[in-house]
């Protein structure tokens, strides 16, 4: 990788860094990196996620001072937050600001699939070009985000550290991938039909738009213009809601959808496969 070309955080003594996925995308799968006290240190990407815009790192070093993770969850919007990285090139800047606002979603892509990262971190703390992969920490200096993108003058945007982002790390230290299930289908919101609400207990849900041929949905049945209403008991309200639930043990493990069809309640039990990114 170029010079200054992303931040990253110390997750462990031992070495492994945390960054966003797009600082570290192309071939080469090693690099160099550049500690605050001014030393380097030769790395290899030990694993990606795109979808999370998130990417694992291992230095070549012992020692290392290990940042300190907090929980985005708890952040409220007004808190003060400081934006910690390399833009630029300039090492060590650190810039200050606020959580200008909370829940936003950000749209990822891998070669094959697209996904939404949600509640994503807003702020007003200055990011520029480099920035990308650094910390976001709270005023006791835990790490809350990883910057990821800046989408307008003092409008930087970073994915939180929360209980789904310690799923990913640990996926990528184990396995140096990110697994997820699939159902094949593209959707979005809509409110459930005033006359079936008493019924289902929902007052929006998931409307199938399209459903890809010969996938896990379209095998179990499941017709565009279906309402998805639950998986498995869990109610679903918005598309990001059936991405939570993906997660790697539903793969090949039979699950319930219930929907609304045509003003009917169905129950269909389909598969998970493996998402291909």
């Amino acid at each position: 990788m170029p010079a200054g070309a992303g931040s990253a955080v110390v997750l462990t003594p031992d070495g492994f860094l945390l960054t966003s996925a797009h600082v570290v995308e192309g071939g080469d799968r090693r690099g160099r990196a550049t500690f605050a006290d001014g030393s380097e240190q030769r790395f290899e990407v030990v694993g990606r996620d795109p979808l999370s815009d998130l990417a694992l790192l291992r230095a070549d070093g012992e020692g290392l001072a290990a940042a300190e993770l907090g929980d985005a969850e708890g952040l409220r919007v007004g808190q003060l937050v400081v934006a910690i990285g390399n833009p630029h090139g300039l090492g060590g800047s650190v810039t200050a600001g606020v959580v200008s606002a909370l829940g936003r979603s950000l749209p990822a892509r891998s070669r094959r699939a697209g996904r939404i990262i949600d509640n994503v971190i807003q702020t007003d703390a200055a990011l520029n070009p480099g920035s990308s992969g650094g910390a976001l920490a709270d005023s006791s200096g835990r790490v809350v985000g990883i910057n990821t993108a800046v989408a307008g003058v003092g409008l930087g945007l970073a994915v939180p550290m929360n209980a789904m982002t310690q799923r990913v790390i640990a996926s990528l230290m184990s396995e140096g991938r990110v697994r997820r299930a699939y159902l094949g289908i593209a959707g979005g919101p809509r409110p459930v039909p005033p006359h079936a609400r008493a019924e289902t207990g929902s007052v929006t849900c998931v409307e199938v738009v399209e459903v890809v041929e010969d996938g896990p949905a379209g095998r179990a049945g499941i017709r565009p213009e279906d309402l998805i209403l639950s998986v498995n008991g869990a109610q679903i309200e918005r598309v990001e809601d059936l991405q939570r639930l993906m997660v790697a043990e539903l793969i090949g493990t039979p699950v319930d959808v219930r929907l609304l069809r045509a003003g009917r309640l169905l129950e269909l039990s389909l598969e998970p496969a493996e998402l291909e990114t």
